[in-house]
């Protein structure tokens, strides 16, 4: 019998298995970028502290870097792997296929986060118990790691939205894999929010100090106006570099919300520009409670919708265009020796070559039809969408209310066609098509 490489199915209820990496992935990002643009801070006030002879400074940057050990090292450490451990249940071919082709950029990134969380702790301990200009060195070094830790793991990431060159498929090259058109973009995209976020953080410790030192206070306060204003200037402007270089695909998805995305983005501009304008002006008026306020505002209304966006941008792959969301692998990849599963599906059915259907689901009758259709929608629709007519996550109910059977079978033909371009094409048998229909018409969106 024919099988294709499928893993058990996870599914998560009404929300579906996407929420689950989402709500994960943006509290970890939150942590990790703020890590990253804190390294490249701490590199900056080092300087001029050793350049200025400035020994105030270095107050200011243990109390930052006590926050960062907990805020991004406990949290980030926690929801990092988080995040591998929900992708890997929801997606574990995706998964797999990152580690396929990037097991030693992996390896490396690794080498350098291992540096990045000693060297956060050295940075901290040492500041008042060596000299200034081996502290300087020190913090210059955890910087390098912190921005290789940063450009080797978005060059993986990137390939989860396209392939750097269309010589992948035919070389299987870490390198054709690795540098793809947006991964560039995307980097220094990233690197700009990071500049931001570690002005906003800094906003909160300067915000703090007022009582031991409100001059220093307002100096540190406009300073992290400056370097966020400046992060969130370079974030836009690669923001706009990135949207050009994405597929076809994610175009199709973005076009679908543009205005309210767009809009989302132009009232955070506004937002944080006066924000940070205040506190270059008046730093007197950021206190910690305004300045934590912000960090909730940019988690919930900026990385939220933000990481939201990008993992359906990507949809319907889940890596390397060639990996659909659902597991199934669409296009062959010689370099790779990957053979599409689209034509056996369409052959033999969904069903007949997934190792993990129960062997009573295996043939369609009468009797079971309603429970194999519910088994095809799942493997089929739920790492996109949520099936039950109280799903939050991309509900089918949005979608089908209203319709019978008939209707529903019109618009599963007609996915991956020109109405319905960003979803995947499953070409399945007619029984598994009719036994679907009848399963989601059941469900009376």
């Amino acid at each position: 019998m024919d099988i294709i490489g499928q893993f058990p199915l996870f599914y998560f209820p009404e929300y579906g298995s996407a929420w689950m990496m989402g709500i994960t992935g943006t509290i970890h990002i939150l942590a990790s970028h703020t890590s990253v643009g804190a390294a490249m801070l701490f590199a900056f006030l080092a300087y001029k502290a050793y350049k200025e002879n400035r020994s105030d400074l270095y107050p200011y940057m243990k109390k930052y870097g006590m926050f960062l050990l907990i805020f991004s090292y406990v949290i980030g450490s926690i929801t990092g792997p988080g995040i591998w451990y929900t992708a890997t249940a929801a997606s574990p071919r995706g998964i797999s296929a990152l580690i396929h082709n990037f097991v030693w950029v992996w390896a490396t990134e690794w080498v350098f986060f291992v540096y990045e969380v000693i060297g956060v702790f050295a940075l901290v301990y040492f500041i008042d118990k060596i000299d200034k200009k081996t502290h300087l060195k020190l913090t210059f070094t955890f910087a390098l790691a912190s921005v290789g830790t940063l450009a080797l793991i978005i060059g993986i990431i990137s390939f989860m939205m396209w392939p750097g060159t269309e010589g992948y498929y035919t070389t299987g090259s870490a390198s054709d894999a690795f540098f793809g058109v947006n991964t560039f973009p995307h980097m220094f995209l990233r690197i700009g929010f990071m500049i931001m976020m570690s002005g906003v953080i800094g906003l909160v410790i300067s915000s703090a100090m007022k009582k031991e030192n409100e001059a220093l206070s307002n100096e540190l306060s406009r300073k992290m106006g400056f370097v966020s204003l400046i992060g969130g200037f370079v974030t836009m402007f690669f923001f706009m570099w990135y949207m050009g270089t994405l597929p076809d695909n994610a175009h199709a998805v973005f076009n679908v919300t543009k205005e309210s995305i767009i809009q989302n983005r132009i009232i955070l501009a506004i937002v944080f520009s006066l924000y940070f304008i205040l506190a270059i002006v008046r730093p007197k008026t950021i206190n910690t409670v305004l300045a934590s306020s912000m960090i909730v505002v940019i988690l919930l209304a900026g990385l939220w919708p933000g990481e939201k966006l990008r993992e359906s941008m990507r949809k319907p792959y889940v890596a390397g265009q060639y990996i659909y969301s659902n597991q199934i692998v669409s296009r062959d990849v010689p370099g790779k020796g990957i053979k599409s599963e689209l034509p056996i599906i369409a052959e033999k059915g969904l069903l007949k070559v997934n190792p993990f259907v129960p062997e009573n689901l295996k043939v369609i009758t009468a009797e079971n039809k309603l429970e194999a259709g519910k088994l095809l929608a799942r493997m089929s629709c739920s790492n996109c969408h949520s099936l039950e007519t109280t799903g939050k996550f991309r509900p089918l109910k949005d979608r089908l209310t209203g319709m019978d059977k008939e209707g529903i079978k019109s618009i599963l033909y007609a996915i991956g066609s020109g109405s319905i371009p960003y979803m995947p094409k499953l070409e399945l048998p007619e029984h598994e098509y009719d036994a679907m229909a009848e399963y989601l018409a059941s469900q009376k969106y």
